[in-house]
């Protein structure tokens, strides 16, 4: 065994640090980095499994021109000559780079300056725009700079944790985990704001179930009772902090506790018991995600939140900020080296004196003078025709974007289309001209900055597979033909990262807190060794003084939008997001066979009410309509919706599932401050599809295969793959998507089902079972079975000999224990708490995003049940 490799996570924004110690070639043993101050040793069920997707599983690992394997340089020379012939016919802002959080600073930086300083455009946009851009405006507006005016150590030092719009326990479970240990440790009060009863939800103090979008006036209800109550800081505002002229006059007028209550359609005595926990508990960290963000008021309700922070003085003090927690591991990286259309580089905007220093730095030939075309836009300006090349770095906006389906249309009319990635096939990559294969995690080095501001090494542990190269040197490549070759000339990663410190720096005299002087010159040796550090300090804005010409902050006069009511057409309301055991588009987390089993295929999530209106039951195929597109679920009954509201996914794609295509369905409308896209309320509609016949399919090995059905969903399993169905018609057609090999099969003509398995050379390589009126069998013996060196006919009986329990759906990912077997430890063994459950089974006792849910199990145990085990 090898030296273990301190790295940073590949997931989200919580940044934890990872001890990765190789163990193969493509294989590692992954734990938590115990002395990194993100997670202390800690990680969730995705970074524990993390070592599944290291493997080279449809990896794209040469570079392509079409269908056809191509050199580096053939494919480097082509990009090079097709965006310079583009740019000399069409001007440059005929072409775009779109980027992500995906990539490291080093990466981004080099992008971010090849697009607006050499070719003179600010068409460089990321898929963090999808996620965090309207807290990048809230911030702007607010501080002058974009500034998380936080840090985790502040939920240590809380006395009430806020969370509007995050269901932290799923998504950025690690921090939840904090939380959770400051309610023990200290007895911290726990607020959830959220239109679902999530997970997180388990367990708060309060949950505040409030009409999606009514944010902004909850937020002002909450200031004008301060206000009220004296629990402002006049003090603070007099000196720090300047406010329109009718600022509080409007604070003041429509925003009584029952007027907001209305508005946000909640009980008034929820709504005070709220307001009364804020009063009296100064030191509050209020964390925020994208049920905030991801608003076409996104940025509005990040600045009524920040408002309420700043009036009452709760800034820049020991448990006691703002927070936004972000998505992607480096969606703050991307925000500090420019990688946004709306800004320049290094924390600067487009004023003419930024633009001119950032070209005199960058002896840049053709700098960009305006901010260039958001996400959205961008996308649109492509099938418009006025992109005409674009480059997609690291992102599958095929799935990820709203209105997919004109996304598509997009993608295949851009008359050159390059996509550099680490996966082969993509919805994205599919109508690429060229395909690039970059590095991946476990192969990338560089850094990455985390929710607040920790910026961490990404060290490299595994070789770079066939061709693949790191994102930055394939960018440099480029610029390198296009003719900027000496503005280009990096050698490694500690180049550029030494260069974007100089740039933070460079004439920079306090005016912006981002500023990395210390590390501008720091040698190679130096940048290996380097250890996680937070700029800007612990408490950014402790003294009082803000990024903006005169030293204040602003208050921002913010208004409620007028919610739409139901619509004839369109009477649901659509909100999306993740889930706990999948990440963005699922081409890493879908690797892991444990990390498929908690959520095997994407819900609709609909309230038991709204349900029986529609005739649709627990487990039924369901229609999601919208005006942009539908797309087919299965349904999933849940009290935790609200009535009238429906929930899906964001993580399946064509290259999985049939269905679950959430991105065709929200409205392309975007906040007009941040351009980032409402994915929470699209009016929507819901209705149940009809099957004749319903099954499985497990197949040995990792080749996908399209299944000829209705509905089709992926789900890797040990060995191989499990692939759910339904559909009309013959179901005999499924057959043609087994091997070949020894066939035996099993008809029931009465109850209509068919057996099918193939076996070859003693080995189990598929199974077939499908049924119109009987039940199926349990999937986890069958799956068990790809890895038995002999199996027989007995194979169609689904199960083996003596006694086998079904271990029911997985709850805990980190130990593969299902519902049933949780359900069978509670009786037997009389457990009362979650604590019990962990030190019985183990249940809960690694990542503890499902302790929760655990908790959850043990409230629907009728007590009686309990005390009877005793």
């Amino acid at each position: 065994m090898t030296e273990a490799i301190r790295t940073t996570c590949a997931y989200c924004g919580v940044g934890c640090g990872i001890s990765a110690t190789p163990t193969g070639p493509r294989s590692v043993m992954i734990k938590g980095d115990e002395t990194h101050p993100a997670n202390g040793g800690r990680l969730c069920s995705k970074g524990t499994h993390l070592g599944e997707t290291v493997g080279l599983q449809g990896r794209l690992l040469h570079p392509m021109i079409g269908a056809k394997r191509a050199s580096w340089d053939k494919a480097l020379d082509l990009v090079a000559k097709k965006f310079r012939e583009t740019i000399d016919r069409h001007g440059p802002d005929s072409v775009a780079f779109y980027v992500s959080g995906q990539l490291l600073t080093e990466d981004y930086y080099v992008a971010n300056k090849l697009m607006k300083g050499f070719i003179g455009t600010a068409n460089i946009d990321t898929n963090s725009r999808l996620c965090m851009s309207s807290a990048v405006a809230g911030h702007n507006r607010a501080f002058g700079e974009d500034v998380v005016p936080a840090s985790y150590d502040d939920l240590e030092e809380a006395d009430l944790i806020v969370l509007v719009g995050s269901n932290t326990a799923w998504c950025h479970p690690i921090v939840y985990q904090r939380i959770q240990a400051a309610r023990s440790a200290r007895g911290t009060k726990l607020v959830v704001i959220d239109p679902r009863r999530t997970e997180t939800c388990e367990g708060a103090d309060l949950h505040l179930p409030v009409k999606p979008g009514t944010d902004v006036a909850l937020m002002n209800g909450l200031l004008a009772w301060c206000d009220a109550q004296g629990i402002t800081d006049p003090a603070f505002l007099g000196d720090h902090v300047s406010a329109p002229d009718d600022f509080w006059e409007h604070i003041r007028t429509g925003h009584d506790l029952w007027t907001t209550a209305k508005t946000c359609d909640i009980a008034p005595a929820l709504l005070e018991q709220f307001y009364k926990l804020f009063a009296a508990m100064p030191r509050t960290v209020t964390l925020f995600s994208q049920g905030i963000n991801q608003s076409i008021r996104g940025t509005d309700q990040v600045n009524a939140i920040i408002n309420v922070h700043l009036a009452t003085g709760r800034i820049g003090k020991p448990g006691a900020a703002p927070f936004s927690i972000t998505g992607q591991p480096n969606a703050m990286g991307g925000r500090e080296v420019g990688g946004l259309a709306s800004t320049l580089a290094a924390h600067m905007d487009f004023a003419p004196e930024n633009v001119e220093r950032v070209s005199r730095f960058w002896a840049a030939p053709h700098m960009a003078a305006k901010p260039g075309l958001k996400a959205v836009d961008l996308f649109r300006a492509i099938n418009e025709g006025r992109i005409k090349a674009l480059w997609v770095m690291a992102t599958n906006p095929a799935v990820s974007l709203p209105d997919a389906g004109r996304v598509r249309e997009a993608l295949e009319a851009v008359p050159f289309l390059v996509v550099s990635d680490i996966i082969a096939d993509t919805d994205t990559s599919v109508h690429a001209d060229v395909r690039l294969p970059a590095a991946g995690w476990g192969e990338k080095d560089g850094t990455v900055t985390n929710s607040d501001r920790t910026i961490s090494r990404q060290r490299p542990f595994l070789a770079l597979p066939g061709e693949a190269k790191p994102d930055w040197w394939i960018i440099k490549e480029v610029a390198s033909r296009m003719g900027w070759a000496n503005a280009f000339a990096y050698h490694r990663p500690a180049d550029i990262w030494r260069e974007h410190a100089r740039l933070t720096a460079y004439q920079n005299e306090g005016q912006r807190l981002l500023n990395l002087r210390a590390q501008a010159t720091i040698g190679n040796d130096a940048y290996e060794a380097m250890e996680p550090f937070r700029w800007g300090g612990d408490k950014p804005f402790s003294d009082g003084r803000f990024s903006t010409p005169d030293g204040k902050a602003r208050l921002l006069l913010t208004r409620q939008m007028d919610m739409q009511g139901p619509l004839k057409q369109w009477p649901l309301t659509l909100n999306t997001g993740r889930y706990r055991d999948q990440w963005h588009t699922m081409t890493r987390t879908g690797l892991a066979p444990k990390l498929a089993r908690h959520r095997e295929e994407p819900l609709v999530e609909v309230h038991p009410q709204d349900a029986e209106a529609l005739g649709i039951a627990d487990g039924d195929l369901a229609r999601v309509s919208t005006a942009q597109g539908d797309s087919i679920f299965r349904a999933a009954l849940s009290e935790g919706q609200r009535v009238g509201e429906i929930f899906t996914p964001i993580h399946w794609t064509d290259q999985v599932s049939t269905g679950g295509r959430t991105g065709l369905l929200p409205r392309p409308l975007v906040d007009p401050h941040s351009g980032q896209p409402g994915f929470k309320s699209t009016p929507a509609a819901l209705e149940k599809v009809a099957t004749e016949w319903k099954g499985f399919l497990i197949l040995r090995g990792d080749q996908p295969v399209r299944i000829p059905c209705l509905w089709a969903t992926r789900i890797t399993v040990p060995g191989g793959a499990l692939y759910e169905v339904a559909g009309n018609g013959d179901a005999a057609r499924l057959e043609a998507c087994l091997p070949k090999g020894d066939r035996v099969e099993a008809i029931d003509q009465t109850r209509g089902t068919r057996r099918v398995a193939i076996i070859s050379e003693g080995r189990l390589a598929g199974i077939l079972i499908v049924t119109r009126t009987g039940q199926l069998p349990s999937r986890d013996w069958l799956i068990s079975q790809l890895e038995v060196e002999q199996v027989g006919a007995s194979v169609l009986a689904a199960r083996g000999p003596g006694n086998q329990p079904d271990k029911g759906p997985t709850i805990c990912v980190c130990f593969d224990i299902g519902l049933n077997q949780i359900m069978a430890a509670i009786r037997e063994q009389n457990l009362v708490d979650v604590p019990a459950i962990g030190k019985a089974i183990g249940a809960g006792t690694n990542c503890g995003s499902c302790r929760p849910a655990l908790a959850n199990i043990l409230a629907q145990i009728p007590q009686e049940t309990l005390h009877a085990a005793e």
